[in-house]
């Protein structure tokens, strides 16, 4: 069994910064690609970043200069630094991962979490 645990939303107002995280436990052999995606009220989800397991990164044009995503291999988890929030980036949030056991792979993703830019 494995889970993605996300931490690190809440309130900001425009121009702030946050902070998340996303960690990933359970019987996990390996992790190649993590991501952020964020879901909007009746909006489709979007894919924002993503980092495979040598670093290589890739960012939405509507955040591109503003967030950076990063991972710590040797905890299993992935980060997701956002400056420069604006209204627009309110919704909730959410961690996936490509994970690898000894003989199977899935995608998992995480619980979610709110972020809210307002003043």
């Amino acid at each position: 069994q494995v889970q993605l645990v996300e931490s690190g939303g809440g309130l900001v107002q425009p121009g702030g910064s946050l902070r998340l995280s996303c960690a990933a436990s359970g019987s996990i052999f390996s992790i190649n690609a993590m991501g952020w995606y964020r879901q909007a009220p009746g909006k489709e989800r979007e894919l924002l970043a993503s980092i495979t397991s040598g670093g290589s990164t890739n960012y939405a044009d509507s955040v591109k200069g503003r967030f950076t995503i990063s991972r710590d291999n040797a905890k299993n988890t992935v980060y997701l630094q956002m400056n420069s929030l604006k209204p627009e980036d309110t919704a909730v949030y959410y961690c996936n991962a490509a994970v690898y056991g000894s003989s199977w792979s899935r995608s998992y993703w995480g619980q979610g979490t709110q972020v809210t830019v307002s003043s």
